[in-house]
This record gives C-alpha cells, structure tokens and sequence, in this order.
C-alpha cells in the first residue's frame, strides 16, 4: 500500500517537467531483456542517425551496453523521469495501470507477434484472469498506435483487443531481421551458442501452458538427431527455447543433445540461424514462414490445449505445418517431409491472411515516430 502511494506520488511529480520532442523510450517483456519489435525499431533510428535521444528500459541494465542508446534501470526514479518526459512510449506489452500517459505523449503499442494461432484478449477472456483483462483495456485506452503484421492480424486486433483506434498496417519491425540476416550476422550467433559454421540448427520453441507444467516438452531428442541426418544430412544441434515465462524452469529440462537458449534474449536471431523449427501453439511459426524453411507443430496435448487452456484462430489442420501428437508421429513426419509441397502450402496460407511483411516495417515505423517527434 506504501509502496503503490509512493510509486503515485512520483509519476505525478515527474509530470512537473516538460516533455522532450526528441526523446523516446523503448522496452520489451516488462524489462526482461532488450528485443522484439521496440529493439529493431530503436536499432534503426540509431544507425539512421535520427538525432533522436532514444532510452531502453531493462530490470538489469548493468548486462548491457548498447553504443548510442541510453539504458535505464526499470522503476528507478531515472526511470519515471524518462517515462515521463519522452515523446514517444514504444512497448510490446500491456503498460501497469500506473502508466498514465500524457496529453502530449504518443504511445506506439507492437505488440510482438505478427499473427497468432493462440485467441487473445477479449476473444480469450474466460481464460485469462479479469486484473490482466483491465489491464489490457486501460492499456488500449491509451495506445496511439498499433502495429499490424498482416490482414488478419488487423481484423483480430478489430476485434479482440479492446482498441478502436489507428493500426499501422507496417509489418513487424522484429521480422526485417529475417529478410536482411547476413551470412556474417549468422556465423556471429552460431559462434555465440556454441555451434559450429558447418552444424545445422533445429530450434524448440513451445509456448507455456497452464501452471508452466513441463510435461509436454518431452521430445526424444537423440531420435530427434538421427531423424534429421538421414532425411537432411549433415550435423545437427538441437536449441531448446522455452517461452519466457519458464526462464528460471528451463534448466530442469536435462538432455545432452540439447543446448538451452531460453534465456537468450532475442529469439529473432534464434529463428534466423535456424534451419528447421519445432514449435506447437507459439506465433514462432508465422515469423519463422518468412524463412521458408521447415516447421512442425509438436502438440501431445492438443485435446486438452484446445478444450481447457486457449481457442485457436486457425484449425491447425489446415496451417501449412504438420502437428503430431507424439514423437514416432514427429520423426515420421521429418523423414517424410516433402519441401516443395510445404512451399506451395506455405505460399497460399501467406496469401490468404494477407501478409504485409517485406523487411521494411521498423523504417516505417522510425518515419512515422520522426514525423511524431517533428510536430507533423
């Protein structure tokens, strides 16, 4: 209670300093690391050199040193003051209720994916606790803009997510890294994760369930391995990325064929030296279809998934990724893969929800928040 006064009292009082037309202020995941749609948006307004005072918010902000771009730590009085005095607030989550955004502010919302298969917000409301779902709509109150991957993303936010105001139908600022990877930029995070140039790279990356439970992440990875050399060739490494929620559970998952990335800040870099992904419910699946490479849905609790936990936009048998229910069904589906017919599916279901993704939406967001902080 003394704590929430406290915190009241120094939002209002940071509200005595003018706004600055050229600061802005970036964070991902509540602080929990520097990425997502806010990181590629700040990145290219730093190497565009946008005369801009940019600010990233992090919980931990003595692990990073970003050259030209000025970190804070998240609820220090650095903090509210920078809140307070930015031009422009750029997040990819629900803001606390004690956010309250200023007459002059504009508030850019990119949420961080570019579709989903997982119903959200109010299309997901009996299964989501009612303090997030107020949240979520005073959050929406104050959204200026609001970020759109493709057509029926657009419709969904329409729909779902408590908002009635602009969508910038830009793309995803975090996909522009998947069009533009160098070879050089793959070979830098090869070698931060320990693989080697010549290893292949498959990626795990579920997404949580009720009560974070691990029980569905039990892949047999050594079959795994052998799987993937007799229908790909080659040396293979397995990453294991847990969604973030289970950052301080990942390391209860034990398997010497795997190297535990979870708390790799920055999945877009995973899914950019990936060579084949395994996911399930997680809105990986649509970033990584910019790739073209192969992707399959690992889902034992499909049943129950669907019946308990969230409703799904899509019947998942009709994505272009195959779902199994378990791992014979999984190993059978790679060393059946046929590439050509994934393509052609992959190319209709892109078509249909209507995709705006070319590599180019964290530019046009950075016009869009040069214009803001010009006064246009």
């Amino acid at each position: 209670m003394i704590k929430d006064i406290l915190k009241s009292s120094i939002v209002e009082l940071m509200k005595l300093f003018p706004i600055k037309r050229n600061r802005c202020i970036f964070y991902s995941s509540y602080g929990a690391n520097y990425g997502c749609n806010p990181k590629y948006i700040s990145k290219y307004l730093k190497e565009t050199n946008s005369n801009l005072e940019l600010v990233w918010v992090l919980n931990s902000p003595e692990k990073y040193s970003l050259e030209g771009i000025k970190v804070v730590k998240n609820m220090s009085l650095v903090y509210f003051y920078n809140l307070a005095t930015s031009k422009v607030i750029v997040t990819n989550f629900r803001t606390a209720l004690d956010f309250k955004k200023r007459k002059n502010q504009k508030y850019i919302q990119t949420w961080h994916s570019s579709l989903r298969l997982k119903q959200i917000e109010k299309d997901a409301e009996k299964s989501l606790p009612k303090e997030y779902l107020l949240q979520a709509k005073e959050d929406s109150e104050k959204i200026d803009y609001l970020l759109s991957g493709c057509k029926k993303s657009t419709e969904i936010f329409k729909r779902a997510f408590l908002y009635d105001g602009v969508i910038l139908e830009s793309g995803t600022p975090r996909n522009d890294f998947l069009f533009n990877i160098t070879e050089k930029e793959k070979q830098q995070i090869k070698n931060s994760l320990g693989v080697k140039e010549d290893e292949k790279v498959l990626l795990y990356a579920p997404t949580f369930r009720k009560g974070n439970s691990l029980d569905v992440y039990n892949l047999n990875y050594a079959e795994l391995l052998d799987s993937l050399k007799i229908r790909f060739g080659g040396k293979w490494k397995i990453l294991l990325r847990l969604h973030p929620h289970l950052i301080n559970l990942s390391s209860n998952i034990k398997d010497e064929n795997i190297i535990d990335v979870t708390k790799y800040d920055d999945i877009q870099e995973l899914l950019g030296v990936s060579d084949f992904l395994i996911s399930d419910y997680s809105s990986l699946m649509f970033d990584f279809s910019i790739t073209k490479k192969p992707c399959i849905l690992y889902t034992p609790d499909l049943y129950e998934y669907t019946s308990s936990d969230r409703g799904l936009y899509f019947d998942i048998h009709k994505l272009p990724f195959e779902s199994v229910l378990n791992n014979e069904a999984l190993n059978k589906a790679i060393l059946e893969f046929d590439d050509s017919y994934y393509r052609d599916n992959l190319e209709q279901f892109l078509e249909g929800v209507g995709s705006y993704e070319d590599g180019k939406a964290s530019e046009r967001v950075a016009d869009l928040i040069q214009n803001i902080c010009k006064g246009e």
